[in-house]
Order: structure tokens, then sequence, then C-alpha cells
């Protein structure tokens, strides 16, 4: 399955790779926290689905975050710059099933809701 999420703000895509890091984490989400080692690709992380490891990766256009002991494979990706919409950021979360809970997904909607209003402001006060 998978989701998205657009923010209606122009960056760059080393803007999003410079200030979205796993040592600001809980500026960037209410739904994650560090709780555990941590460093600059990834770190021991609570959350509403459990503890697990996050992993932060570069990818073209953004980053991407994972939860590698995650039974459903999610990741997400926060990117900008790539075509159809240049001038937006966009999320893509994505499982590893092609059907869910209504809980489950109702919990990874309010999740990306949630990093969308929280990446937003993070963005526009450090950008």
């Amino acid at each position: 399955m998978e989701f998205f999420r657009i923010i209606n703000l122009k960056t760059q895509d080393k803007s999003i790779q410079e200030k979205l890091t796993i040592a600001n984490l809980e500026s960037i989400s209410n739904e994650l926290f560090v709780i555990g080692n941590q460093n600059t690709t990834e770190a021991e992380i609570g959350s509403v689905w459990g503890e697990f490891t996050l992993t932060r990766s570069l990818i073209r256009g953004g980053m991407r975050f994972a939860l590698v002991e995650c039974p459903n494979a999610l990741a997400w990706t926060i990117t900008t710059g790539i075509k159809p919409d240049r001038d937006v950021i966009v999320i893509h979360l994505t499982i590893n099933r092609k059907e869910q809970t209504v809980d489950f997904i109702q919990e990874i909607e309010a999740f990306l809701d949630d990093q969308c209003s929280c990446l937003e402001q993070y963005l526009k006060e450090n950008i």
C-alpha cells in the first residue's frame, strides 16, 4: 500500500538532506522519538507501533526513512524537485501489504498528517 502527502513549499533537495536529520527527529515528528543509540544514519526509536531501528538514507530529490524491523516494511521518502511538480515537497509512505486493518491505516494517516504539519513548520523556520 502507498500513501502520499504534499507540502506546498518550495525548497531544494539539498536543504531536505541537510535539515532532516536523526539529531532533530523530535522537531520534525511528534510520532517518533529516540530511545537509544543514534548516529547520522540510524537510531533506536519509539513510535505508536513499537520500538524499531530507524534508518536515514540520502536519495535523489531528498531522503528515505525506514523502520528496519517493522513487519510491514514501513518506509517513507521526503522529496522535492521531481516531476510532475518540482516546486512541492512529496511525502510518500509505503508498506509491503496490499491490504491492512482499518485501525492501522488510520494510524498511518495520522502519522502522515503529523509529518506534514511538523515538516512544513520546521522547514519554514529553518530554510
